[in-house]
């Protein structure tokens, strides 16, 4: 599992390794680990790519909102990131869009409520059936813009 996050959302990317950390995932911390401004395309890109290529089954990315985290790791072939903005997006990304990146918000939720949604998301299985065939055609749709190899 790879987390990362840019300079807003630096402490609760610490809340959520420490959580993490706690329910016995192995977790690479891709920053930052200071305090000073960063771009969050850079962070962004380092969850996305390990995702992207395998080495990271799931990813976490925290900034201000959310959005441009989201945004950015939605590049990548094969990650689908999803900002987890509440309790029944936790769980449905996972279950029926197989999200694997989670994406949370520092400056629109606590960090109490989002290591709640990284709990229910990281438990939550993809349902597969009729929610496959879905995903699928979002990797066709990849391919046919030439994102995958």
């Amino acid at each position: 599992m790879a987390i990362a996050s840019d300079h807003a959302g630096l402490e609760m990317k610490r809340r959520l390794l420490e959580a993490m950390e706690e329910w016995g995932y192995s977790v690479l911390d891709l920053g930052p680990h200071a305090e000073e401004s960063v771009d969050y395309p850079d962070f962004a890109e380092a969850v996305a790519e390990r995702v992207s290529r395998g080495q990271a089954k799931t990813g976490v990315l925290v900034c201000g909102t959310g959005a441009g985290m989201s945004i950015a790791a939605n590049k990548f072939p094969g990650v689908r990131a999803a900002v987890l903005y509440d309790d029944f997006t936790a769980r449905h990304v996972r279950m029926h869009n197989d999200a694997n990146v989670a994406v949370f918000g520092a400056r629109t939720m606590t960090a109490k409520a989002a290591v709640e949604r990284l709990r229910i998301f990281l438990a939550e299985p993809f349902e597969k059936g009729r929610h496959a065939r879905r995903v699928k055609k979002i990797g066709h749709i990849e391919k046919r813009l030439g994102l995958q190899a």
